[in-house]
Formats: C-alpha cells, sequence, structure tokens
C-alpha cells in the first residue's frame, strides 16, 4: 500500500461536508447522493457517516450498506480510492464476493482489511464443511426468557413522566451514557474472531448468544438480519442504557427493536432515550407524541422547527410550546 494517500473530494461534494453546512443542506446531499457520479457518491457518504449529527450520521450509513454492488466495485477497483474508504467498504460490503475480489487486488487496501476480507473468505468455506463442529460451546449456555415485555399503558406513562426535565438534568443524562456508550473496536482482533464464528453459527445458537453474549456479542448480533436474533439482544438482561442509546442512534432496521425498547420502562424514563426515539422515523407516532410531551421546552422548541421529523411531531412541538407561553 502506498505510504500516504491524499483523501480527495469534488467540489460537488465538498458542498455538503465543508465547515460550515448546516444539517439541512447534509440532509439534501443525501437526497440527492443517487444521482452523483460513483466516486462522488460513495465519497459523499463515507464523509457524512463521520458527521457529529447523529441523524446525518444514520442516514448515511444506512444508504452506504444499499450501495448498489456496480457502484461499489468502481471504487474497490480504482487506483486512486482512499485505505480508509476501501476499509469501510471491507467492513460493510464484505459478503459480496466480486467486490471482495475487488478489494483484495486493490494495492491500497489497508493490511488489516486485507487480513479481515481473507479470514471471512475462510470462515465462509469452512461453514460449508461437513465436519465442522459449529455448536462448540454454545449448548452451555443458560436459556433466557423469550417473554415480550408488556405495553405500557398510555395513563401510566403520563403520570410518570408530567414533571418538567431542566436542561441540567438532560446535560446530566447525556454524560451518564456517553460513559456507558464506549464504543467497540471492530479492529480489535477478538472482535473480529467473533464475527467469523457468527458468521457460521445457526440461528438457534445466535439467539442464545444474543440473550447471554457480552457487549461485543450484543454489538454483533444487534445488526443480524433475522429479526428474532436482533430482538434478542434487546431482551439481554446485561444491555445497558448506553448501548439502546446508540443503537437508535445508528439507524434502527428491525420494527420489533423499537417495539421492545418503547415497552420498557426503565429505558423510556432515560431522557436521551425519549428524545432518540421521537428521532427515530420507526417509533410508533403515538409514542413519539407521548415523549414529546416529556421534553424540556429547549428541546420541544427544537423540534418546532425540525423539518428532519414528522410533520404531525413538529405541528405538536409548536401547540405544546404555545401553551407553556399562555
Amino acid at each position: 500500500m502506498a505510504d500516504a494517500i491524499k483523501f480527495k473530494i469534488s467540489s460537488t461534494v465538498a458542498a455538503y461536508v465543508r465547515p460550515g453546512v448546516s444539517v439541512e443542506q447534509k440532509f439534501a446531499g443525501l437526497e440527492t447522493a443517487s444521482l452523483l457520479e460513483p466516486f462522488d457518491r460513495v465519497t459523499l457518504l463515507f464523509c457524512l457517516m463521520k458527521d457529529v449529527d447523529a441523524g446525518v450520521k444514520g442516514a448515511a450509513g444506512r444508504l452506504f450498506a444499499s450501495l448498489p454492488e456496480d457502484v461499489i466495485r468502481l471504487y474497490a477497483g480504482s487506483s486512486e480510492a482512499h485505505p480508509s474508504l476501501l476499509d469501510a467498504i471491507a467492513k460493510v460490503h464484505h459478503a459480496r464476493p466480486a467486490v471482495v475480489a475487488m478489494l483484495l487486488a486493490n494495492k491500497n487496501l489497508s493490511a488489516p482489511a486485507g487480513e479481515f476480507l481473507r479470514g471471512m473468505a475462510e470462515a465462509a468455506l469452512a461453514s460449508r464443511m461437513p465436519d465442522v463442529d459449529r455448536g462448540r460451546g454454545i449448548e452451555s449456555l443458560s436459556d433466557e426468557s423469550m417473554d415480550e415485555p408488556p405495553d405500557v399503558p398510555a395513563e401510566e406513562f403520563t403520570e410518570e413522566f408530567t414533571e418538567e426535565f431542566t436542561e441540567e438534568s438532560a446535560e446530566e443524562s447525556a454524560e451518564e451514557s456517553a460513559e456507558e456508550s464506549a464504543e467497540i473496536d471492530e479492529d480489535d482482533g477478538q472482535f473480529l474472531s467473533k464475527y467469523k464464528i457468527a458468521m457460521v453459527m445457526g440461528i438457534s445458537e445466535k439467539i442464545k448468544m444474543a440473550l447471554s453474549g457480552d457487549k461485543e456479542w450484543r454489538s454483533i448480533l444487534i445488526k443480524d438480519s433475522n429479526k428474532l436474533v436482533s430482538g434478542s439482544v434487546i431482551k439481554n438482561p446485561r444491555i445497558t442504557d448506553g448501548e439502546i442509546l446508540t443503537i437508535l442512534k445508528v439507524g434502527v432496521q428491525n420494527d420489533e427493536i423499537i417495539r421492545l425498547i418503547c415497552a420498557n420502562k426503565e429505558w423510556t424514563k432515560n431522557y436521551l432515550i425519549r428524545k432518540a426515539l421521537i428521532d427515530c422515523p420507526k417509533t410508533p407516532l403515538a409514542n413519539s407524541l407521548r415523549y414529546l410531551a416529556t421534553l424540556n421546552e429547549k428541546d420541544i422548541a427544537g423540534y418546532a422547527k425540525s423539518k428532519n421529523i414528522s410533520s404531525v411531531l413538529s405541528t405538536q412541538a409548536k401547540r405544546l410550546i404555545l401553551a407553556k407561553k399562555r
């Protein structure tokens, strides 16, 4: 790999990522990304995946994960591709053999990413071998209850959260959540080893691990395409408020996950989790409206002006602000 490769962006991409660009402009860039040239499209999404705004970051991540294979291959095969972006493609699109082939042939791919892709290929090959013991160690895990939490009655919720939250309490909650949600290092050898194991596990094995595994296992299995697996992560008794907040901010693809979070009274007591649920487009409108009424005046005012949420929510936020002024 070359010693130093400059990360170059075109003026088209720069218009959406340079300092001072508003969140609205960034979302506009995401909406028009599919109209850009492949190289600019991939670069724009990668840059916005690093954005400080959770909404922009999550939306960019989802679009990056759904990029068409022909677009990914064009970038992966380019001699001007940047190693960091190639690494991101390797993490997200490693299940596409044609993309993997292009990545491994690119001299700009980092050594760790190359080892990861080759390891994934070996694991996939091993999973097709009849003599591989894929269940070793899984049987010893204890079974956890699969019962779903009960729904929270609207009147009970209202009684519990009618008190007004101050900005200071919200900031304290933010600090606590930040401490709890320390990011998992996905480049760590132990994480990659668990990721490889997950690739060859059966559904029942994944569910058991989701229910009892540690933070690394939870961060891997929450992304599983099977709803029973990802939903079981939410039922893990060791999962923290910080992890729930991270799941919501990254972007939830599974409606069942949102339902389980909304049904858990302990989590919905957390100010930042309620706020993240309002931001999440998959949260049922009735729940979002209830959570909106429990926010402080500053945050409600922000939602009244926001264009990134449902018009019903922004209208209700305006009504709440007017009611407080009377």
